[in-house]
């Protein structure tokens, strides 16, 4: 007896959380229709480009502004706006960071944030397609994310409702008057954003 219960114990505790542990899961009915800041400390973009056909290259952009306006018996209506800090990018080394914030990239010290803005959604459960116009270097296109809704719930540590998403998508560097180095260094390069927005 005392065998199996130490083995039921053991599983216990090595057993992986499942979404009944955590606080958020991807249930709309936890969503409160409102406008929520972005919460810029749990926001990032990752990047990833083709570096030359040796590697996969990848850095960050983290938030410094925006908000979600949401309602979850009008998904389609949901607004995206979230402004992010270029100036602030997130690579593993020095030197490659500092060339990107040059002017033969991102050219920072004229161009210090990047934008999003939402121009429509088109929901489909917990999935949505985001269109809307993306800001770089003072260049605006359009671009498409597939969106995917993570969760929500109240925030343990501050009792407040919070709301995160991921996004994919991909834009071309060229087109942002980011394009050195292309193709040997690919034009196309892949997005994965994770989005948190807070309540107040």
């Amino acid at each position: 007896m005392r065998l199996i219960l130490a083995a039921a114990l053991a599983a216990t505790l090595t057993a992986p959380l499942t979404a009944q542990t955590l606080p958020g899961a991807p249930v709309a009915s936890r969503v409160t229709a409102g406008t929520y800041p972005v919460d810029a400390a749990h926001t990032q973009v990752t990047w990833q480009v083709n570096h030359m056909g040796f590697t996969m290259l990848e850095g960050q952009f983290g938030a410094s502004e925006g908000s979600l306006t949401i309602d979850p018996a009008r998904p389609n209506a949901t607004k995206v706006d979230v402004t992010f800090k270029i100036d602030e990018l997130s690579v593993t080394s020095a030197a490659f960071a500092k060339h990107l914030k040059s002017a033969d990239f991102f050219d920072v010290a004229q161009h210090p944030t990047a934008r999003f803005v939402s121009t429509a959604v088109q929901a489909s459960g917990n999935k949505a397609r985001i269109t809307g116009n993306l800001t770089i270097k003072g260049i605006t296109k359009p671009v498409t994310l597939d969106a995917t809704f993570v969760g929500a719930g109240q925030n343990p540590m501050n009792k407040k409702l919070n709301i995160g998403f991921r996004a994919t998508g991909s834009i071309k560097r060229s087109d942002f008057g980011l394009g050195m180095a292309a193709p040997v260094v690919s034009d196309k390069v892949d997005l994965t954003i994770n989005a948190a927005f807070a309540a107040q």
